[in-house]
């Protein structure tokens, strides 16, 4: 935490415009041994995008040329630059995550693409972390035959460049352009600690169970995105996923390795899944409907006193039609909406727009839920 006072407090004072942040550019969470198994055709798409002197670097660059943002002054140049500058602060587009899905539905494959990526500022002299967006980038197809890795990596292409939708890099654009510096040293919040319960676990599918701590890092950053998006707070890396020690490997396009420290939390979450729950809740002859639930345990405290604002048990049901002709079933997409589901409603509370029925069926009308909603709500206010 006293590595980046110093920079926090140079902040104090001063207009958001007359704070400069240079542009890092483009990069990867993890450590180099990695990254090819964590990120395989973003990782092959970048490449050939580089070869062809159109860079993801030079793609944020052209974009954010065009963007407003009022909320600091953006400096752009070469990484190298920043070495020996007077300039401390800087920001990069991080992607944390990629995931691939393929379910068969009757005689068609769905294919389903996920980039996960941070908005994160952090302290180029010490190299701490200073506040980080979380946002993600979804893409959904349906083939006649099984998904081969070129046709993956032309969608994964058109996920980072965009299309009819905003790619990764307009997305995070827009993100940089609604980010703020505090003027005052700032309170930190953090997905911290992350548990599955053996039922629940088992019903992931074997890419999130292959490795200790991915199916863990997947939950924390999908409750991270939501806060972020439906508060605007921003969110400190879940540590677990992508540091070891709390300091946080980072690879940029030049090839360039960071080591990053992340600061002590000074609120942070728990998620604890329990279950998943699948239940049949009609039946013709078109198919048949289910709904996927989600159980979770959700906690928020201050570390350093124990004290708890949020300490509740949450459900979450999404329904799904199967199709009659369809064989097969993956229910794993459709835990996966339950999950994004319970995390969207549960901080649109946070944010003081929740469905008061929702939250009710939710928390089994808990007396204390109103009360916890609004302590966590003035919490996360204190963080932007």
């Amino acid at each position: 935490m006293k590595l980046i006072l110093t920079t926090l407090l140079a902040l104090a004072g001063f207009p958001a415009w007359a704070v400069t942040v240079s542009l890092a550019g483009f990069s990867y969470a993890g450590d180099h041994q990695s990254l090819d198994s964590r990120f395989p055709h973003t990782r092959r798409v970048t490449e050939a995008m580089a070869a062809e002197k159109s860079s993801a670097d030079r793609l944020i660059a052209d974009t954010l040329a065009a963007t407003r943002i009022d909320h600091f002054t953006l400096q752009q140049g070469e990484l190298a630059q920043l070495k020996g500058s007077d300039q401390s602060i800087a920001v990069s587009l991080v992607i944390t995550n990629e995931t691939t899905l393929v379910e068969k539905i009757g005689g068609v494959y769905k294919l389903f693409l996920q980039l996960r990526a941070q908005v994160m500022f952090f302290d180029f002299k010490t190299m701490t972390v200073l506040r980080s967006y979380p946002f993600d980038v979804p893409f959904l197809d349906v083939l006649p035959t099984p998904p081969t890795d070129a046709e993956i990596e032309e969608r994964v292409r058109t996920m980072i460049v965009g299309g009819k939708k905003a790619g990764l890099v307009q997305r995070f654009a827009g993100q940089l352009a609604a980010a703020t510096l505090p003027d005052q040293v700032p309170r930190f919040l953090q997905v911290s600690k992350v548990t599955i319960g053996p039922e629940a676990m088992a019903t992931l599918p074997a890419a999130l169970q292959a490795t200790p701590g991915t199916a863990e890092t997947w939950l924390a950053d999908q409750f991270s995105e939501a806060i972020s998006s439906s508060t605007g707070v921003p969110v400190l890396p879940y540590a677990k996923g992508y540091a070891i020690g709390n300091v946080m490997a980072m690879r940029f396009a030049d090839g360039t390795v960071f080591n990053l420290k992340i600061p002590e939390a000074d609120y942070a979450f728990s998620v604890n899944l329990t279950q998943f729950k699948r239940v049949k809740t009609g039946e013709s002859v078109a198919g048949i409907s289910y709904v996927y639930g989600t159980f979770a345990d959700l906690k928020l405290e201050e570390p350093l006193s124990g004290r708890a604002y949020l300490d509740n048990k949450f459900k979450n049901g999404e329904t799904k039609a199967v199709p009659a002709l369809q064989a097969e079933v993956d229910d794993f997409p459709a835990y996966a909406d339950s999950v994004r589901g319970l995390f969207t409603k549960l901080t649109a509370a946070f944010a003081g727009r929740g469905d008061p029925a929702w939250i009710k069926s939710a928390t089994s009308a808990s007396p204390t839920i109103d009360a916890q909603l609004s302590a966590t709500k003035t919490v996360l206010q204190s963080c932007k």
